[in-house]
This record gives C-alpha cells, structure tokens and sequence, in this order.
C-alpha cells in the first residue's frame, strides 16, 4: 500500500486497488486520454528490451484494430476492475512469460524482466500524465506527485519486483529522464508503431462500413497519420525527438498548444458516459456507483477481436474463455457492454 507522503515504502500488505477517488481514475482511459495512444507505443518499444520483444513475438501489423482494443480490456481493468483488478493485472504478467530471446545485437530480453516489465507501466503513467496535463486542463504540482504515489498502488498489483520502482517522484523525474537520455534507441518496433497509423485498414465499426476504400486511403488515412504522429512527438521529452530523428519548430510547438487548449474545452463539455466509454471502464464506474452488480464479471473482449483461431491457445495472447453457455442474453449484454 502506499504511504501518503511523496516518498513509499515497500509493505508486504496486500495491495490495494486504485478507486473512483483517484485521480488515475478521471484520466486513464478517458476519451481524451486517447490522442496520446501512439506516443505510448512507441515510446515503450524504444526500450532495447521490450521493442525486441514486440519485434520478435507480436503480429500487430496483422490485426492492429483487434490487439489495439482486445489488450485494452486487460490493461485498463488493472485500475477499473476493483476487487478482482490483481487478478487481472497477474493474467497480464502471465501473458508475458514466453515472450524472451536475443535480440540482432545479441542482448538477452525477456518481458518479465523487472526493469522492461517496469518501463511499460513507467510509459503509461507518463501517457496518464501527459493527457491531464495537456488534453484535461492542466494538474497542479500537488496532483502530479498525487499521480506519482497512485501509479505506485497501481503497479505493485502486478506482484512483481518493487525494487526497480523509484521511491519518490523526484526520483523518478530523475529515472525517466536518465531513460530517456541513455537507454532509448529508435528500435526497429518503435519505428513499426509510429508508421502504423500510415498503413492502418479502414476501421471494422459499423459507422465506417460506407466509406469507401479509395477515400480511406487517399485522404482521411493520410491525414489521420499526420495528424497523429505530429500530436506524439509533441508529446516527446526533447532527448525521444533526438534519437527517434523528429524535427520540433517554434510553430509546431504554437500549433500543438492550440490544440491541447480544443482538448481540454471539448473535455469539459463532453458528458461522463462518452468520456469514459469503454466498455471495461464504464462497467468499474457503474459498479462504484452501485449500478452493476458487483459479482458480474468485467467484461471482456469480444470474439471478434480475438486473435486468430490458430493463435487462441498462445499463452502470450489475451483470449477470454467463456464458461457461461447458460448466461442469459441479458446477462451476456452486460459483459460485453459494461452496462
């Protein structure tokens, strides 16, 4: 559990999952934490450990749509899924065990490493604070050491090792920005997740399905790429623009401050229930409200997003099992939706 003071402790308590008084609550997942989702995977596989890992073991660039919104189940219900989040987050380090080798300079890497395993949550906090930061209005200094001691709580429901975890948020202001000076490398899967969003298919939803091809790739792709890769490496400290080789003008800077300041006015405005819609994430706040029966299940990912049939006994893929064949439709609808 952590302390309430800027620096923790290990305890060998139980730990406590992070609820709807958190400040990681209102941020992580939200609809405007979503603008940030590339600097995420990219600035993750700039790790030599962890790109090697996606580069060697991951078909993202097979089914980007599918394990984009099927690994989002898992990832959020860490923080969303209350009593059963610790569950969830050992499914997680459990998807990880296989997942090593030696990479084309022959580094050993293997994904339960406790630094790389360690420097995927690292990038996820920094995504959280980021998005308040800039998308969400802002965060005093009080609230980002508040988000600091709240990733800690978050992390320890991994099980795994504290030891690489930096005690106080000055040191981990000091860890990230020695990761980002000398250990980041613009890997070959850093580089695959920043130009993905220049290859991507239209979109499997139904409000696409009449778009037509040509249009996709010849306008609104092209576009949507720009825009979001210019939006990640505004979000970049400047040592990841250095080594990822991007340009950043005075007049970039001026344009992504205009649009952090549209984030943050439509945040306002927009209502909770298309904030945070995601199903898994809807499913923990109507729970914390007493609207969803506690001993529901979180919901998983659909079938559709499942990895393909010869992949779905993989244990490095995420793949609910389904074991409630005599669930009611209504029952069924409330899993898969949140509601």
């Amino acid at each position: 559990m952590v302390a309430h003071n800027d620096v923790v402790h290990e305890s060998q308590d139980a730990p406590v999952p992070l609820g709807p008084d958190s400040l990681t609550w209102k941020i992580f997942g939200s609809l405007y934490f979503a603008p940030s989702g590339l600097f995420l995977g990219m600035v993750q596989n700039m790790h030599p450990g962890l790109g090697a890992g996606v580069q060697y073991h991951s078909e993202i660039k097979d089914e980007f749509y599918q394990r984009v919104f099927r690994s989002a189940y898992p990832i959020v219900g860490v923080v969303f899924d209350g009593p059963r989040a610790r569950q969830t987050a050992r499914e997680i380090v459990d998807y990880h065990r296989t997942i090593k080798g030696i990479d084309e300079r022959g580094r050993r890497y293997h994904a339960l490493d406790p630094g790389t395993f360690y420097w995927a949550h690292a990038v996820f906090f920094v995504q959280t604070l980021r998005s308040g930061e800039l998308f969400m209005g802002g965060l005093t200094p009080a609230q980002r050491e508040q988000l600091w001691r709240e990733q800690y709580q978050w992390y320890e429901m991994y099980g795994m090792s504290m030891r690489v975890v930096p005690k106080s948020w000055a040191e981990f202001q000091v860890y990230w920005n020695d990761m980002c000076e000398n250990v980041l490398e613009a890997t070959p899967a850093a580089w695959e997740i920043y130009r993905l969003a220049e290859s991507v298919p239209v979109p499997p939803f139904p409000v696409l399905d009449l778009l037509p091809k040509p249009l996709w790739e010849r306008m609104v792709r092209p576009l949507g790429a720009r825009f979001y890769q210019f939006l990640t490496a505004g979000l970049c400290d400047p040592a990841i623009r250095r080594t990822m080789g991007f340009t950043w003008t005075v007049r970039d800077q001026f344009w992504f401050d205009r649009w952090c300041a549209l984030f943050t006015t439509m945040n306002r405005v927009t209502p909770d229930e298309i904030r945070y819609f995601f199903p898994r994430i809807r499913a923990g706040r109507r729970r914390e409200r007493g609207l969803r029966p506690a001993t529901l299940p979180p919901p998983e990912a659909p079938e559709l997003l499942w990895p393909a049939a010869e992949h779905r006994a993989d244990p490095k893929h995420y793949c609910p099992v389904h074991a409630d064949h005599g669930s009611t439709a209504a029952t069924k609808f409330r899993q898969l939706t949140g509601f």
